[in-house]
């Protein structure tokens, strides 16, 4: 009698590492999903600071960087500025290969991603970046420094009219 009871823990194991791989699988594709948005997120964070950078490069000499490296050591003065840190790697693709965006007269205007991934993020960008909505890749996502985006103020948030006297 016990050795036909044994094979029915053997299938009760067998249906247990299904239903675990079933799980695991789907807690994969979770995962990989929550680690594209992050990656989207540090590549607005990271298009932005570049983008902001080359805007305070321009306000302070006149032109244009002629490369990406200008902006973390401008030697323009006798004394070096400094408008990044280091030069960020494209957070899609892991590295340093932008897509540079040349302006007319010289000098880089902007920088996007080369990844011809699609992006998750379709919807709900800042009015700065309204053009990246229904983006087919994320190379639609062009960085590009704009004297009129560059300091605009933020509307100022109505006050309730319980918190006013």
């Amino acid at each position: 009698m016990r050795a036909r009871q044994s094979g029915f823990t053997y299938i009760g194991l067998l249906f247990a590492i299904v239903i675990l791989g079933i799980t695991l699988s789907s807690v994969g594709v979770v995962w990989s999903t929550q680690i594209r948005r992050d990656r989207e997120a540090e590549l607005l964070y990271v298009g932005d600071a570049i983008r902001s950078a080359i805007g305070h490069y321009r306000a302070a000499g006149g032109s244009y960087p002629a490369a990406l490296t200008d902006l973390v050591q401008d030697e323009r003065t006798p004394v070096v500025r400094r408008f990044l840190r280091r030069v960020y790697l494209d957070p899609i693709t892991n590295s340093s290969d932008w897509e540079l965006i040349m302006a007319p007269e010289g000098g880089i205007l902007g920088v996007a991603s080369k990844s011809q991934d699609k992006p998750i993020k379709q919807t709900g960008f800042a009015p700065v970046y309204a053009a990246f909505g229904n983006a087919d890749c994320y190379c639609g996502w062009k960085f590009i420094y704009s004297p009129r985006n560059q300091w605009r103020q933020q509307p100022a948030k109505p006050s309730s009219p319980a918190s006013s006297p």
